[in-house]
């Protein structure tokens, strides 16, 4: 991790496109202005963090639906290809 010192109205560059200016600093509190392209996206942390837990999560129930899809279709296949398949049990 970089660290640095900056004073109000100070900037940093990151790859020529992102600029983080501290715009004010009030006891522990540091209030940072970005200026980045439209295409760029800049998220808190905390709001990061529970965007990539939403999607594991996601990912993991997908990953179960298609497990349940294999299960129902290969407990479909073995009553295909049991012999009582073909068997008529004579109700209508």
């Amino acid at each position: 991790m970089l660290y640095l010192t900056r004073k109000v109205g100070d900037s940093v560059v990151i790859d020529d496109n992102i600029e983080v200016t501290v715009v004010e600093v009030r006891g522990k509190t540091v209030k940072l202005g970005f200026t980045f392209p439209e295409d760029v996206q800049v998220l808190r942390r905390e709001l990061y963090d529970r965007i990539q837990e939403e999607n594991r999560s996601a990912a993991a129930s997908a990953d179960l639906v298609r497990q349940l899809g294999q299960v129902t279709n290969a407990v479909a296949d073995n009553m295909k290809n049991s012999p009582d398949a073909d068997k008529d049990d004579g109700k209508d």
